[in-house]
């Protein structure tokens, strides 16, 4: 399965709106799903003028089918943190 293929796969009809970036029924994490699917063609924009798309998940734990926001999947646990804020007088 092509998670950037143009037509979705059959299991997406039976997705559920996960408001957790996790599957709403076991709580598995989206990186244990066992197919992935995302609606690139129909983004959303934020109010921030932001685009966001449905992502569409299999549950490789329990097969249930969830969907979440791409703004809302928490950020990787190897990206580094955003910088401080400094301001132009500090450190003098």
């Amino acid at each position: 399965m092509d998670a950037f293929s143009s037509l979705p796969p059959a299991w997406v009809e039976a997705a559920v709106h996960a408001h957790q970036f996790c599957c709403p029924r076991c709580g598995a994490e989206a990186r244990q799903a066992k197919a992935v699917w995302v609606n690139r063609r129909a983004p959303v924009y934020s109010e921030t003028h932001r685009r966001k798309w449905q992502e569409f998940y299999h549950c490789g734990e329990c097969e249930t089918a969830w969907w979440a926001w791409s703004s809302d999947r928490p950020p990787a646990d190897d990206q580094p943190p955003p910088p401080e804020e400094i301001g132009p007088f500090d450190g003098l």
